[in-house]
């Protein structure tokens, strides 16, 4: 007997539950549209129609990859940040939650000023949380860049879907190298870098080292490899009176803050995320 998108989803939910899955609802939503062709808003109003046996057949196939240790979001090619679904690739990281705070933060820092603003996301994978930003800023204009020419091509593809193109640039940029000058200045950059320690790589979950890019992730011998980078590199291009926000991993905040001071930045800060980790770590240009 077919079974309505709601008992798919419920079954759905139910099976990654028992797996342990803490996100199981979310995943559960993204299996069901992903194998029924439906984006979340088409998702959710067709809950109570019938589905098929073809998209019942489609959804068993990615259940079982994601029973063997595959992450939903690449099992999907999509995932949700910030109130958007965005296209995820192994060329990307995965948006996380923890990433959240470094939007907040960025739109508090930019509060009390007046727009429009200019913006550069560094390190930006799929463009997640630049694209936050430009979404949340109508008058903002955004460059989102990476040293991935794959991963500039999925954030592109965002910008596109999300409407956000007229507003947003994609541009190749290495921060470990000075940019040339054809970038001009910005009112704030935020970075996401990476910062797993080299040594701490062949420890991390099997569904993180065996299946996310490791540019992405390793960020040399200490962690701080990038942070250097970017302070040395990119803050030319910062306004004075602009900020610098990026995250850290758990242990990194009062390093980072100590790179940013000592390259001249004053204000520093932290914001935390949702677990009480200090996440983010922020300084301004004098």
């Amino acid at each position: 007997m077919p079974k309505t998108y709601n008992e798919l989803y419920i079954e759905t939910r139910s099976a990654l539950r028992e797996l342990g899955i803490e996100a199981c609802a979310l995943e559960a939503r993204l299996l069901v549209g992903c194998a029924s062709g439906k984006r979340m808003e088409e998702l959710l109003r067709d809950l109570q129609l019938y589905s098929s046996e073809e998209v019942e057949r489609r959804l068993e196939e990615l259940t079982v990859r994601r029973r063997m240790g595959e992450p939903a979001a690449y099992v999907t090619g999509r995932w949700e940040f910030y109130g958007l679904e965005v296209r995820v690739t192994p060329d990307t990281l995965i948006p996380r939650s923890d990433t959240e705070p470094l939007v907040e933060s960025a739109l508090e820092k930019l509060d009390a000023r007046e727009g429009p603003f200019r913006l550069l996301d560094l390190c930006t994978g799929t463009g997640c949380v630049g694209l936050a930003l430009a979404k949340t800023l109508p008058t903002a204009r955004v460059v989102l860049s990476d040293l991935s020419p794959a991963a500039l091509a999925v954030a592109r593809e965002n910008a596109e879907t999300l409407g956000l193109s007229d507003r947003v640039e994609c541009v190749e940029l290495d921060v470990t190298r000075p940019p040339d000058g054809g970038l001009g200045s910005f009112d704030l950059l935020t970075a996401n870098p990476p910062y797993i320690r080299t040594d701490e790589l062949a420890a991390l979950d099997w569904s993180v080292q065996g299946y996310e890019p490791a540019l992405a992730l390793d960020g040399g011998p200490d962690g701080l490899r990038f942070y250097r980078a970017i302070l040395d590199n990119t803050l030319p291009l910062l306004r004075r009176g602009g900020w610098l926000l990026c995250e850290v991993g758990e242990d990194q905040a009062e390093d980072v803050g100590m790179l940013m001071l000592r390259s001249g930045l004053r204000g520093i800060g932290t914001a935390k995320d949702t677990a009480g980790v200090e996440r983010v770590v922020f300084g301004r240009k004098q």
